[in-house]
């Protein structure tokens, strides 16, 4: 599947917490161990500090083959381990299967059940570019997606400009290794949960709206969920 991400310029207005949970729409921009309770005011959803790693981060974060590419072992060195995959204890009304973003705290919680989540860590959009709502996974990607720049992306990047046409997936695409295509109804918002090419960026507010995974961490994620499943994105 092409893939249009959202890395436009826009102006962007930020929902609240509560107006992200009450459906209002998403915002177009064009893509520590402790027992300490975090909660997002107006949800009614939040999770304890309390965080274990979700298995060996050795053999999570591997090499590995994947369809014809190679995903590098992570580099330990240049990321925050709080932003490594865990398992955190869990609060809220939720589903299991719910996908909640935290982009400030630059989380995304998978709900495993009332009382437990999968917590990977993301990139979020820069200041300007701040998204949140409701939304649904309208589709997935095949592995290691086209990427096609927007067309305003095109007239301000010249990098971007020669991929006009499309540029191949593989592992210096920006989409990485996956990608989940955000809905609201039946129309695309352009938003994307991706892989990405630049592992120093999880943990930080640099794409332009999109949610940004370590390669390893959107395989895993990819697998789990499927087409339909909910998506909260927390302002």
């Amino acid at each position: 599947m092409t893939s249009r991400t959202t890395d436009v310029t826009a102006t962007v207005t930020t929902a609240t917490r509560r107006a992200a949970l009450l459906g209002l729409p998403l915002f177009l921009a064009g893509c520590a161990a402790g027992g300490r309770m975090r909660s997002f005011p107006g949800t009614g959803v939040g999770t304890f500090a309390y965080a274990s790693p979700a298995g060996d981060w050795r053999t999570i974060y591997a090499t590995q083959r994947d369809n014809g590419h190679e995903i590098e072992a992570l580099d330990f060195s240049v990321i925050d381990r709080q932003y490594l995959r865990h398992t955190v204890a869990w609060a809220g009304d939720e589903p299991p299967g719910t996908i909640v973003v935290d982009p400030y705290e630059r989380f995304l919680y998978l709900v495993e059940s009332r009382d437990r989540a999968t917590r990977y860590g993301v990139g979020v959009g820069r200041e300007g570019f701040a998204w949140a709502g409701r939304a649904r996974i309208g589709g997935k990607s095949s592995p290691w997606p086209t990427w096609t720049p927007p067309h305003e992306m095109t007239l301000r990047d010249k990098d971007a400009a020669k991929w006009a046409g499309g540029m191949p997936g593989g592992p210096d695409n920006p989409l990485g290794a996956r990608a989940l295509y955000l809905f609201q109804g039946n129309r695309d918002t352009l938003y994307r949960i991706h892989g990405n090419n630049d592992e120093t960026s999880i943990g930080k507010a640099v794409s332009s709206g999109c949610i940004r995974m370590l390669n390893h961490d959107v395989v895993d994620l990819h697998r789990r969920v499927g087409v339909g499943t909910p998506v909260i994105v927390l302002g």
